[in-house]
């Protein structure tokens, strides 16, 4: 027997703000994704330029950044998050 309830098919509002708080980290880790593959990508034409490395290491310093920004905000909005 379960003891919650199987979630409802459509998101609730609480779920639509709690995804909204945390957009800007899950925009940040889609950048870091698409760096990763524009890694993989120049592995076939030659290897990966400087450019290439540098925009992996500021995809994965603007996570960082907004992650920690997302942890310093008041405990209200963690709740929801």
């Amino acid at each position: 027997m379960r003891k919650h309830p199987l979630p409802p098919g459509e998101p609730t509002s609480a779920d639509l703000a709690a995804i909204e708080a945390e957009w800007p980290l899950i925009e940040a880790e889609l950048s870091v994704l698409d760096a990763e593959i524009a890694l993989i990508n120049a592995a076939d034409h030659g290897g990966p330029s400087p450019l290439d490395w540098r925009r992996l290491r500021r995809a994965e310093a603007r996570v960082t950044r907004v992650a920690a920004e997302l942890a310093a905000r008041p405990a209200v909005l963690k709740a929801v998050a």
